[in-house]
């Protein structure tokens, strides 16, 4: 009986650290914030060639109708809730939480920054039944 005690709590210590966390998105802009990100970027003077250096390449590019790019960059960084560690209770839905950091730069057509933004804010998800009713 001590043996099948030791076993499952073995296998439940290493669950919890396969799910834990995750991370996903540019990890260049993981000790970003708002105000090194404004001491880094000045509208008007940066390039594309200084951004790439500074935060690698983006995560995506886009383009506006007037074809001025858009560099994205993003990182989420999430770990799992409590209640999805509690057996039974997970078979029907888990929910984890984290940060989300997102910086958006606009280009003119000269390759010059002509606008950026940087936020970061809480996400939290859910599934199954842990899913709200609207």
């Amino acid at each position: 009986m001590k043996k099948i005690i030791n076993t499952t709590s073995a296998l439940l210590f290493m669950a919890l650290l396969v799910t834990g966390c995750a991370s996903i998105g540019n990890e260049s802009i993981r000790k970003e914030s708002e105000s090194s990100v404004a001491q880094k970027i000045t509208e008007g003077k940066t390039s594309k060639d200084e951004i790439r250096s500074m935060f690698d390449s983006p995560i995506s590019i886009s383009f506006t109708d007037s074809g001025l790019a858009i560099w994205k960059y993003e990182l989420s960084k999430m770990s799992a809730d409590a209640v999805s560690y509690i057996p039974v209770v997970n078979l029907f839905g888990t929910s984890s939480s984290g940060t989300k950091k997102e910086l958006t730069v606009l280009f003119d057509e000269k390759g010059i920054v002509k606008r950026y933004s940087m936020n970061e804010s809480t996400v939290q998800i859910k599934t199954g039944a842990m899913v709200p009713k609207e």
